[in-house]
């Protein structure tokens, strides 16, 4: 199985290393003076619903040549980029003054659609030489005017193209709008429009290799960088005081217990027995629905090798910004590649709980994580396709998944499956298990699983809670994230922190005489997620502007699979760190 696993990670280095970095070819041009530099327009949308984007020419834009749209990639489409030819020539060091793209006259429909756009601040979004390009559709006039009702519309009909170059590569653009040059939108009436631009050509002395460090810079501006400073202190001050819990209290107290079991044994038989060592026979007793629970940890222990995968890419430069769609390529080839471990990892320690049905085993490890994020998809999917929105995905695309899933994910996890049957791995359980289980006494309302859970979730989520502002702020806004080393220091601490405390809380349980530690210690691992979700309530209500039917089911919707994903992850992280706690310390005693 090690030749297996290595040979799934090497094809998933070599294939992820190719892929995500393919770039446009126009990225690599060098053009020579009146050479075509392309230019294709993206997408639309409200400025405060990032998923909710449309095509450019959905909005009665018009174009002096027939619209050609663009082939995307895998992760470009399910990015929601539509690429198509803009209305713009902006030919190489042509500079050019109040042109006219083309002309077109609004009805009272487009009008009235105009309008709805710029009161919800809609924005545009293209690409010149694969270098990204905004603006805003146009502006609402509201100085001294108190009812709504009075407000003025306006249509920006004008573009102003400053385009940088160092010799014959394109090096930087911007695009601001002439705030004199406005159509008013303001009454239910036909308008003629004439769409017109300007195109002004700089030279600078940055180099080509350094065009896009301008979008990585605001993620390193120093009170940002202060920030995530203060955050790891923050993190790191929260894991040293949890270490040092656990060196001095726990190890005092477990060492005090050695010696209370060796002079136990020493003394008389008759005394009444208490402790941990006392359920020695029943702490290794396998849990209930131990194929569920074999599942989840394989979907667990798959989802940290994802995450493990995304965070090497990440450091060695791949999701560079706006590497369109790298990420969602990455996360499709990555988590197709390592299903087999996700198989392997179920199967194997299901039969070493003695479980007999390995196939259904299989199958509910491909359909833990899998099933409730195409359940998701498939709702979220159908809301877009009736907003006409760019999230839906196209029929070839979801075609182009389902055959990565059917020829990919499906067998890998099923040969995985089989190599963990046949690897004839045995339980290592150092004390034998009694036939019939101890009972359980009485235990007070906060050790019971639900408080747990609140206490284990708590502490590694204030180790990261500052770092998940800047991580939404990106994922569903529009702030650039580039500092991943931070954000791998985070995760490490993240999954530290994790381990730390089931382990404390399981001690704790073990000390009450309550031997069903299995699923609490996974429960109380994955208990981080749940407060991962709770934090996006109040994302929502109290740090974004999003709102709309759309916008609320893609991010609560989308966010619950990612929480789930994050439960399962760190519920197979807890549970192995308890495993090994619980391990050592029966073997430290005399069980028989």
């Amino acid at each position: 199985m090690d030749r297996i696993r290595a040979f799934l990670v090497a094809v998933a280095i070599v294939t992820l290393c190719g892929v995500p970095q393919v770039r446009s070819t126009a990225s690599d041009h060098r053009y020579k003076a009146g050479d075509e530099v392309p230019l294709y327009a993206n997408k639309v949308g409200p400025y405060h619903n990032p998923s909710e984007t449309y095509r450019y020419f959905d909005f009665p834009f018009c174009s002096s040549a027939p619209v050609k749209e663009k082939k995307e990639a895998l992760g470009e489409v399910l990015n929601g980029d539509r690429l198509v030819s803009a209305p713009y020539k902006l030919e190489f060091l042509t500079e050019k003054e109040a042109e006219i793209a083309c002309k077109r006259k609004l009805t009272r429909d487009e009008v009235v659609k105009f309008r709805k756009a710029v009161s919800k601040d809609y924005y545009f979004q293209m690409y010149y030489d694969d270098l990204p390009i905004w603006g805003f559709l146009g502006k609402v006039e509201k100085e001294g005017k108190t009812d709504p009702a009075d407000y003025k519309y306006y249509l920006f009909k004008h573009l102003v193209f400053e385009i940088h170059h160092n010799k014959d590569r394109v090096i930087e653009v911007t695009v601001r709008s002439d705030p004199n040059a406005l159509v008013d939108l303001t009454e239910d009436e036909p308008v003629d429009v004439d769409f017109m631009y300007t195109v002004k050509w700089k030279e600078t002395n940055t180099p080509f290799e350094k065009r896009m460090d301008k979008y990585s810079l605001s993620s390193s501006l120093p009170h940002h960088l202060e920030i995530h400073w203060f955050s790891i202190i923050n993190s790191c001050v929260t894991v040293l005081l949890l270490t040092g819990f656990l060196a001095t209290i726990l190890m005092r107290v477990l060492k005090n217990d050695f010696i209370k079991y060796a002079h136990d044994e020493e003394s008389a038989d008759d005394q009444e027995e208490s402790g941990w060592k006392y359920i020695h026979g029943d702490v290794f007793r396998y849990p209930k629905h131990k194929s569920l629970f074999a599942a989840a940890l394989g979907s667990g222990t798959q989802l940290f090798t994802l995450t493990s995968f995304i965070f090497i890419l990440a450091l060695v430069g791949v999701f560079y910004p706006y590497n369109r769609g790298a990420l969602f390529t990455a996360l499709v080839v990555i988590y197709a590649l390592t299903s087999g471990i996700a198989g392997y990892t179920a199967a194997s320690f299901y039969c070493q709980l003695e479980g007999t049905n390995w196939v259904r085993n299989l199958l509910l490890t491909g359909s833990l994580f899998c099933g409730p994020l195409f359940v998701t998809f498939c709702f979220l999917n159908t809301v877009a396709i009736a907003y006409k929105a760019t999230a839906a995905l196209p029929f070839g695309t979801i075609v182009v998944i389902f055959l990565i899933w059917a020829l990919v994910t499906s067998p890998l996890l099923v040969l995985g499956g089989i190599a963990g049957k046949n690897s004839k791995a045995e339980f290592q359980a150092p004390c034998r298990t009694t036939k019939y289980p101890r009972e359980i006494p009485p235990l007070p309302w906060y050790r019971k699983t639900i408080p747990q859970m609140a206490m284990a979730g708590f502490l590694p989520f204030s180790a990261i809670y500052i770092e998940l502002y800047y991580i939404f702020a990106s994922v569903w806004g529009h702030r650039i994230y580039t500092i991943y080393s931070i954000l791998f220091i985070v995760f490490i601490i993240l999954l530290i922190v994790t381990a730390f405390i089931t382990v404390a809380l399981t001690y704790f349980q073990l000390a009450a005489e309550d031997h069903e530690w299995w699923w609490r210690s996974f429960l109380c691992g994955g208990s981080t997620g749940l407060f991962i979700y709770a934090y996006c309530l109040y994302y929502y209500n109290a740090r974004s502007d999003m709102s709309g039917f759309m916008q609320t089911s893609f991010f609560f919707g989308y966010m619950a699979c990612i929480c789930y994903g994050f439960f399962l992850l760190l519920g197979a992280i807890g549970f192995r760190a308890s495993l090994l706690f619980v391990r050592h310390i029966y073997r430290s005693i005399k069980c028989e």
